[in-house]
C-alpha cells in the first residue's frame, strides 16, 4: 500500500468539518490579566461548558522546540496542526548546527566567509537581537561573530532589530549590551566588528506576508544604504528615540550609526550577508530584496552584487533564499497532502496576517496548492494600521467567506482568525477584550451554519497570548507601572490552548479522549490532524500522533 493511501474508518459525517485556529488565545488564569476570560465571550463560554473539549500543549517540546520554557507561536503551532507528527523546529535545529560546528562547517558559512576575505568588505549580520527564540537568538549571532572572528574575517557589521514583543518591550538594551561585550572581546584582538543600524522590528525589515512593503524599504535604507538618522552609538538611539516617541522596543524608529564622516556600515558591494533569524515568515521579503533581480515592490535600486544566505531556507517551494546555514524541516504528507491524494476539496482562509499560517505553514512550510482543481485558498487584505486602533481586524470578512465556502462542497475548511494574537501583541487589555468579543461574535455566526448543515467543527488555538496581558514579577504579582496600571505583557504565552469538539446533531460515533501517551511524549497540537482525519472517514497513517476520538 502507498504511503499515500489511507485506509477508511467507516465514518462518513456526508457534511463539512470546519477547523478554527483562534490565534493566540490560551487557558489562562482568570485574573484581571486575561483578556480571554475578561471579554463577554458567550460563544466560547457556552463551547466550553456544554461541548466535549480537552486542553492541548502549545508550547516547548510538544511543538519541537528546545525546551518546554520555550513559547509556541503560530508557525510550530500550524506546522504541528497541518503535519500531525512532531518535528524538531527552526531554534533546536540550530543550536544542534552551532554546537556540533555544522553550521561552521557548511558550503554557506565558507560562502559567506571566502567572498568577504577576498574582498576586504565586511561580513553583515541582520535580524532580531533577543532570547525571545521565536524568530531568533543572541546566542546563535554571538556564535557566528566569534566564529567570523576566529577564521581572520577582518570586520564585520550588525543590523540589529528591536523585539519587544516576544521578550519585555522594553528590554532592548540588555540585549545590546551583552552585544556590545562580544563585539568589544572580539575587538580586543584587533578586529573592526560594530552595531550599524538597527529598529523596531513593527517598523522595520520585519514585514511578512506582504502586508507593508514599506517596513522593508525602510530596513533597505539603514542597512544597505546607510541612509537614516544618525547616533554614536546604539545605546544612545535607543535612549534618545524612547524620549521622543514614547514608544516600546517593537515601534522604535530607525536609526543608523555612524559619526560626521558618514555611517559605519552600509552594504556595499562585495560584501557578505547573513540574516540570521531562522523563522520564515518575516524573513522572506527581506531576502528577496537580496536575491530578487527586477524587484519593483520599493525602490531599492539595481540588486547589490553581495554573498547573500538565511539562516534557513524560508520558502522551500520558492527556493529562497538560494544560499543557508541550516538545513529546515522536511515536512511531507501533511493532513492536508494526503485529503488532497484522496480526493477531497478543501478550503483555508484568513487575512493576510496569518494566512501563510493556514496555508503555507499547515502544509510542511511549502507554498502553493497540491490539488488547484479541488482547493482554495482565500486571503482577505490586511488594514495596515496598528491593531490596538481595529481590533476587530478582519473577523466579519473571513467569517463571511467562509459561511459562503461552507455551502459549496467542501469537506474540510480551515480558518484562523488572528485577532487573539496580533491585538495581544500590542499590549492593550482594552483592545484585547474588543479582539474577543469580536471573534466570539463571529465564531457564534460561523458555528450557528455548521449545525443548520448537519456538520463539525473543531475550536482550538496555535498558542496563548490574550490569555495573559499583564507581566508578572518573580512572586506572580503583576508588575505595576507607577501610573496606576500594570505592565503590559505583549509576548505570547505558555499556557495549554483548548480543544473543542462542536457536534451539536450528534454525527460522530464515539467521544473525545486524550489518548495514552508515552512517558516524556505530550497531548497537543499534533493531534489534531489525526482528529481530522478519523471525522473524515479515514485511519491516520502510523507515525502520526493519535488521535483525541476514541470511535464507538
Amino acid at each position: 500500500m502507498s504511503e499515500w493511501t489511507l485506509k477508511k474508518n467507516g465514518l462518513r459525517l456526508n457534511a463539512p468539518l470546519l477547523t478554527v485556529v483562534m490565534d493566540g488565545v490560551g487557558l489562562g488564569p482568570d485574573d484581571a490579566g486575561n483578556a480571554v476570560r475578561r471579554a463577554y465571550t458567550p460563544v466560547l463560554d457556552r463551547l466550553l461548558a456544554q461541548h466535549p473539549n480537552l486542553s492541548l500543549a502549545a508550547h516547548g517540546r510538544a511543538v519541537g522546540l528546545p525546551s518546554d520554557a520555550d513559547m509556541g507561536n503560530s508557525e510550530v503551532g500550524h506546522n504541528a496542526l497541518g503535519a500531525g507528527r512532531i518535528f524538531e523546529q527552526g531554534a533546536q535545529l540550530v543550536n544542534v548546527a552551532i554546537d556540533s560546528g555544522a553550521l561552521f562547517e557548511g558550503e554557506a558559512w565558507r560562502w559567506l566567509v571566502e567572498g568577504v576575505k577576498a574582498s576586504g568588505e565586511p561580513l553583515h549580520f541582520i535580524g532580531l537581537l533577543s532570547d525571545g527564540n521565536v524568530h531568533s537568538h543572541e546566542r546563535h549571532l554571538h556564535a557566528m561573530l566569534r566564529a567570523a572572528a576566529q577564521e581572520g574575517v577582518a570586520a564585520a557589521r550588525v543590523h540589529a532589530l528591536l523585539d519587544g514583543r516576544d521578550v519585555g518591550e522594553r528590554s532592548a538594551l540588555t540585549y545590546f549590551d551583552r552585544l556590545e561585550v562580544v563585539l568589544a572581546e572580539i575587538n580586543a584582538s584587533g578586529f573592526d566588528y560594530q552595531i550599524a543600524s538597527g529598529g523596531g522590528r513593527m517598523v522595520v525589515t520585519m514585514d511578512r506576508y506582504e502586508a507593508d512593503w514599506r517596513m522593508v524599504a525602510r530596513g533597505w535604507d539603514l542597512h544597505a544604504r546607510g541612509e537614516g538618522r544618525r547616533f554614536p552609538s546604539a545605546r544612545v538611539a535607543i535612549e534618545t528615540l524612547r524620549e521622543e516617541t514614547g514608544a516600546v522596543d517593537q515601534f522604535l524608529p530607525g536609526f543608523v550609526i555612524g559619526d560626521a564622516h558618514g555611517p559605519v556600515g552600509p552594504i556595499r558591494d562585495g560584501a557578505s550577508v547573513c540574516f540570521f533569524n531562522f523563522r520564515g515568515d518575516r524573513a522572506i521579503e527581506i531576502s528577496r530584496a537580496f536575491e530578487d533581480e527586477s524587484l519593483d515592490t520599493f525602490e531599492r535600486g539595481p540588486r547589490l552584487k553581495v554573498r547573500y544566505a538565511g539562516m534557513m531556507q524560508y520558502d522551500g517551494d520558492l527556493k529562497l533564499p538560494a544560499r543557508f546555514l541550516v538545513t529546515p524541516p522536511a515536512i511531507s504528507r501533511t493532513a492536508g497532502a494526503l485529503l488532497a491524494r484522496q480526493g477531497l476539496r478543501q478550503f483555508a482562509c484568513s487575512e493576510t496576517q496569518k494566512f501563510g499560517h493556514v496555508t503555507y505553514f499547515w502544509n510542511g512550510n511549502r507554498s502553493g496548492y497540491f490539488d488547484p482543481a479541488r482547493e482554495v485558498y482565500q486571503e482577505i487584505l490586511s488594514d495596515v494600521v496598528p491593531f490596538e486602533q481595529r481590533p476587530w481586524m478582519k473577523c466579519a470578512e473571513i467569517t463571511d467567506a467562509t459561511l459562503k465556502a461552507l455551502g459549496e462542497g467542501y469537506d474540510h475548511l480551515r480558518i484562523n482568525y488572528p485577532n487573539g494574537d496580533m491585538v495581544g501583541h500590542t499590549g492593550d487589555m482594552r483592545a484585547a477584550r474588543v479582539a474577543m468579543e469580536t471573534l466570539d461574535l463571529s465564531l457564534g455566526r460561523l458555528l450557528a451554519r455548521v449545525e443548520a448543515l448537519g456538520g463539525v467543527a473543531l475550536i482550538t488555538a496555535d498558542h496563548g497570548n490574550a490569555d495573559e496581558m499583564f507581566s508578572r514579577g518573580k512572586g506572580g504579582a503583576f508588575v505595576e507601572d507607577g501610573h496606576g496600571g500594570f505592565v503590559p505583557l505583549t509576548s505570547h504565552t505558555l499556557n495549554p490552548v483548548p480543544f473543542i469538539l462542536f457536534d451539536p446533531k450528534r454525527r460522530v460515533p464515539g467521544r473525545l479522549q486524550a489518548p495514552f501517551i508515552p512517558e516524556g511524549g505530550y497531548l497537543g497540537l499534533a493531534n489534531v490532524a489525526a482528529t481530522t482525519l478519523n471525522l473524515l472517514g479515514f485511519e491516520a497513517p502510523e507515525d502520526y500522533a493519535p488521535s483525541l476520538l476514541s470511535l464507538d
